[in-house]
């Protein structure tokens, strides 16, 4: 068996050394010529809201790990790359080859952001840092964009709760207008319903019932200093009879009796009458007949005053007390019946309530919802400004740098020992390989063994092979020619590889897929 590899080693040795070397000479030219990858990484942690939220309640709504997708579509945008490219010159070499959607979409896959999550938290697994890294051939330059990006993460996101924070103080504060206008709508209605209807409305029938109890009562107690002013006046009016008709005076100087003395005496004996017999007495008949033809003559209240010419002065001290019972019966008929039409208002109220209630029972619903809801849109719109400050004062929840990215001294690609062990292992399978190859389709014999295990036939002599000088010659001619040829053309794809890897950042990418 070794002595056929050896065999087979000088008859291929050549085309061997060839399929090594091709392959060999281009994993050089690529590990000489590719340009170094760096890579910079910042870490993040995200910084819970630094006021309690019982004293201030934040509006920024929805999980952080929503609102860090949303902020990386904004960095992640076109406008955000464009301007990084062009603020930091990146990809000097390929912005005149491509098109800027193609530098953009370069950049997008140079940037990693990694989320790290706290699996132990309570309502399940919340994120609380993250990790921005960013790779080019510039380490300075790599760690000044990872930075940068860190930077647009953190301001984006105080951006976006201010502006989330500031739209919904916005909205309340529009919805408490509309709220404002509506509770004042309200309130007008309710006042004028109330001064249309001023001592009807529902809550004043206490206040009624209670001013005609206290009206009741007073006409009561009138009514009751009419009857003693009334019995009062009787006896002032017995005395004054008795005083003008039974007093002893002269005959010649005794007046006649005038229509009302004879009413004012003709009611005491109907008074004494009525003491002693029935209304169905003839002489109580009698006399009450005679007193209402006499009322109708003088009138039910005579002017006793006039009614004498008497000149004593006790029957005028009586006509005086009976003007002055007089003018208190008038005085009191009056007020009662200011008391009576008084009283006859309030229960006009009273009597109107049931049917003002329902109306002002609706508008005062519509009045406490309306009250209520304003009251609740002013806690929510005070909150939200508390919430708005707080946000502007960068005192919510914030994205911090705890792990600035550093500028990196060792490149991450390519990997170039893995290259060359790699590219050697390559190269020596491929000479083996075709060796190998062409040995199985080379047809020829080389040995009498070869002969002879290919046929049966018996081997009579064996002829050397015989070469000349000029064979020789030839030989040796044919030689440099070929490894001229096979030098050069390694060099030229040596050199072919070399200017393609030369700063080609992709093709480090590509071929070291691991480390960049």
């Amino acid at each position: 068996m070794l002595d056929r590899i050896i065999a087979i080693w000088r008859r291929r040795k050549w085309i061997a050394l060839l399929a090594f070397t091709a392959p060999l000479s281009v994993v050089v030219g690529l590990v000489t010529s590719l340009p170094n990858i760096y890579r910079s990484t910042a870490t993040v942690v995200v910084e819970r809201q630094q006021v309690p939220e019982a004293f201030v309640r934040p509006t920024v709504t929805g999980e952080v790990e929503t609102r860090f997708q949303t902020i990386s579509q904004e960095i992640f945008s076109r406008s955000t790359l464009a301007s990084l490219i062009e603020r930091f010159h990146l990809y000097p070499r390929l912005r005149e080859a491509l098109s800027s959607e193609t530098l953009i979409g370069r950049m997008r896959n140079d940037i990693i952001v990694t989320m790290k999550s706290d699996p132990a938290a309570s309502g399940g697994a919340k994120m609380v840092a993250f990790s921005v890294s960013y790779r080019g051939s510039d380490p300075r330059t790599v760690a000044e964009v990872t930075n940068t990006l860190a930077a647009l993460f953190m301001d984006e996101n105080l951006k976006l709760r201010a502006t989330q924070a500031s739209g919904t103080a916005t909205f309340l504060q529009t919805q408490l207008a509309e709220a404002t206008q509506n509770l004042d709508d309200q309130e007008r209605r309710v006042s004028e319903y109330s001064r249309r209807h001023m001592g009807q409305l529902p809550q004043q029938l206490t206040s009624n019932l209670a001013a005609i109890e206290q009206l009741s009562a007073q006409l009561r107690l009138n009514n009751d200093r009419q009857t003693m002013t009334l019995a009062r006046r009787e006896a002032l009016e017995r005395q004054l009879v008795d005083v003008e008709t039974l007093a002893p005076v002269a005959a010649a100087a005794t007046p006649a009796e005038t229509p009302a003395l004879r009413l004012l005496r003709l009611r005491r004996e109907l008074r004494d009458l009525r003491a002693h017999y029935t209304e169905k007495y003839p002489e109580v008949l009698r006399v009450k007949a005679e007193v209402e033809a006499l009322e109708r003559e003088v009138g039910p209240n005579p002017d006793t005053a006039a009614a004498t010419t008497s000149a004593d002065p006790a029957a005028r001290r009586i006509r005086a007390a009976l003007t002055e019972v007089d003018a208190e019966i008038k005085a009191l008929r009056k007020d009662e019946q200011r008391l009576r039409t008084t009283i006859a208002e309030y229960q006009g109220r009273v009597d109107a309530t049931p049917r003002h209630e329902q109306e002002f029972q609706e508008l005062s619903r519509d009045y406490q919802v309306t009250k209520e809801h304003y009251q609740l849109l002013l806690k929510r719109y005070q909150e939200a400004r508390l919430a708005e400050d707080m946000e502007q004062r960068r005192k919510g929840e914030q994205f911090r740098v705890v792990e600035p990215a550093l500028q990196s001294e060792r490149p991450v690609a390519p990997n170039r020992p893995r290259l060359l062990l790699v590219g050697l292992a390559l190269s020596l399978a491929a000479g083996v390989g075709i060796a190998l190859a062409l040995e199985q389709i080379d047809t020829s014999f080389h040995s009498v063994d070869d002969l002879r295990t290919f046929s049966r036939v018996p081997v009579l002599v064996s002829i050397p092979w015989f070469v000349t000088a000029d064979d020789t010659r030839r030989q040796q001619r044919r030689f440099r020619l070929v490894a001229v040829l096979a030098v050069v053309a390694v060099t030229a794809l040596g050199a072919t590889v070399h200017l393609a890897a030369r700063g080609n950042a992709t093709l480090v990418a590509l071929v070291s897929p691991g480390g960049s």
